[in-house]
């Protein structure tokens, strides 16, 4: 039952469908939530994967795009997205004062660095999805949404949280994960990225190293500046990082039709 309760908190944490409606976990589970966000991104990725599938059947191709993307910020309601946002803003903003850029990214207003940052990373995504084909962008949002969300969950291992408990926006602190977890992400997160790749016949290394050396960046500049993760850097880098994938499908696509 506990296993249970830890899955359907991350389903209630990670999403707005309602969820809670249905059972209300204890408050202890949500510690261990990220332990299931890949699990989160089978729901939001396979969301926007049929979206785009069968919306390409009768609309536009960019029309379909775009529903897409709107479906992802309605399951989820812009969290990440908002922690994007927020991320631009504080180390846009802070400079190399710590407490200063903590203090700008639990700011609620939106500042000019989170404005630009959404523009250019909604523009990206857009732009990189409509040049795939619909049946390669439909598994591909699967892949690469799960496949994120593994990655980014290594943040909780290779640092602390910037804040207390106390001090957390969402009054939330993740546990740090055991190997048992771990292996759970690596399923969670792999195997839709997995049959991506075999069923595309794509370069594994690239799919697999590229995303990993641009989260590796993102840890180092997180790290440098804050000593720490927070909600925010989850949210940013995750997108960061599922961006990525989609920048280098489009460049293969581009060099070499699907």
């Amino acid at each position: 039952m506990n296993f249970f309760n830890r899955i359907w908190a991350s389903f209630i944490f990670f999403t707005r469908l309602p969820f809670w409606r249905l059972h209300e976990p204890p408050k202890a589970c949500y510690n261990s939530v990220v332990e299931y966000w890949p699990l989160t991104g089978w729901l939001t990725g396979g969301a926007m994967g049929l979206t785009i599938y069968f919306a390409s059947l009768v609309l536009p191709y960019t029309v379909a795009i775009l529903l897409a993307i709107v479906v992802r910020l309605l399951i989820t309601g812009a969290l990440h997205e908002d922690g994007l946002a927020d991320f631009f803003d504080g180390f846009g903003g802070g400079g190399n004062n710590r407490q200063r850029i903590l203090d700008i990214m639990k700011d609620s207003h939106i500042g000019t660095y989170g404005v630009l940052g959404l523009i250019f990373y909604e523009l990206l995504l857009m732009g990189s999805l409509v040049s795939i084909p619909a049946y390669c962008a439909a598994v591909m949002v699967l892949a690469a949404d799960t496949f994120s969300k593994m990655v980014t969950s290594q943040l909780i291992l290779m640092m602390p949280y910037a804040r207390n408990e106390e001090g957390a926006k969402n009054k939330t602190v993740y546990r740090k994960f055991n190997g048992w977890a771990g292996i759970g992400l690596a399923i969670q997160g792999l195997l839709p990225m997995a049959f991506f790749i075999w069923m595309m016949g794509l370069d594994w290394q690239v799919l697999i190293f590229i995303p990993a050396i641009v989260f590796y960046l993102l840890y180092l500049l997180i790290w440098r500046k804050i000593h720490g993760y927070t909600g925010d850097c989850c949210g940013a880098v995750c997108l960061l990082v599922e961006l990525t994938v989609y920048l280098i499908v489009s460049a293969i696509n581009y060099m070499n039709p699907l």
